[in-house]
């Protein structure tokens, strides 16, 4: 599938959300993995509805599938850094368990993505202190994941205090190279600053992971002027998969591969599965992959 260093995969938030757990609860691990299968993608994310990791294993071995990664929510600035890391190091033994490559993290404190305000407009900013402080606990952080065999990627994300590319510049800055690593996000950045090849082009030495979002221009621009929250913008449909948005993914999968890139590509789309059927869009995904991507790489 593809070029040989790069894996492709596909996230539960398609199927179940995290973050709205009602929405397709009916959905279950092994519908999932099956779907997965199906769509022929080689691995997921660990969604927060998956088992312990030997029970999940089984599930894996017995559909040939890998996990690339998990989501850890960090809260270096609101509850200091020890506190951070003890989380971290469970977060890290469940990712060593079953045989993953990178920790997610991003930093929550301030962050309005569960929240009602408009995401648009009201995300949270840092003080040069807390700055400094988050910066400390990322580096600390990511020599525990190295301990772990793991890689710390960052996620840059809508709502939150590291969204936009002047504030991923500053983490990036500010930041040890060997332990903090960037997980590169079409669909947010996009959301936040409407471009995506800026991030890419400047950052493209630190990033270790790849979520390729697409995003409908249109219903975009009707949640920005209607203020809407991050989690009603998803739900309004905001965002989608490679090859049913506005995103040209050509150019950047191209930046990529003449990069060496080397890790997983994650296709990403937080959408309503009862609206959005999961395994119809992993199908649009795969196609626009095999025949815009693959073929013409």
């Amino acid at each position: 599938m593809g070029e040989q260093d790069i894996l492709w995969g596909i996230s539960p938030i398609g199927w179940r959300n995290d973050d709205i757990p009602e929405i397709g609860a009916e959905n279950t691990l092994q519908h999932l993995l099956s779907d997965i299968v199906v769509a022929g993608f080689e691995g997921t994310e660990v969604g927060g509805f998956f088992p312990e990791p030997k029970v999940l294993n089984k599930e894996l071995k017995l559909r040939n599938l890998k996990i690339a990664g998990r989501w850890f929510s960090s809260f270096i600035i609101r509850d200091g850094i020890e506190e951070a890391k003890r989380a971290f190091h469970q977060h890290c033994q469940y990712l060593y368990e079953v045989h993953a490559d990178v920790a997610v993290v991003s930093e929550q404190t301030y962050s309005i993505q569960g929240t009602d305000k408009n995401v648009f407009s009201e995300k949270p900013h840092f003080t040069d202190a807390e700055w400094t402080q988050l910066c400390e606990g990322l580096n600390e952080l990511g020599k525990i994941a190295v301990q772990y065999g793991l890689k710390l990627v960052y996620h840059h994300h809508m709502g939150t205090g590291v969204q936009t590319l002047p504030e991923i510049d500053r983490l990036m800055e500010n930041t040890d190279a060997n332990y903090v690593h960037l997980l590169y996000d079409t669909g947010h950045i996009y959301v936040s600053d409407e471009d995506c090849q800026q991030l890419l082009n400047k950052h493209i030495d630190r990033i270790k992971h790849v979520h390729f979002k697409d995003v409908r221009k249109k219903i975009m621009e009707e949640c920005k002027k209607e203020g809407k929250s991050f989690m009603n913008s998803f739900l309004s449909g905001i965002f989608t998969v490679p090859g049913d948005g506005c995103i040209d993914f050509t150019v950047l999968y191209q930046k990529l591969l003449d990069h060496q890139y080397k890790g997983w590509i994650i296709v990403e789309a937080e959408q309503d599965p009862s609206i959005a059927h999961p395994l119809e869009y992993a199908l649009i995904a795969r196609k626009y992959i095999n025949e815009k991507l693959l073929n013409n790489s």
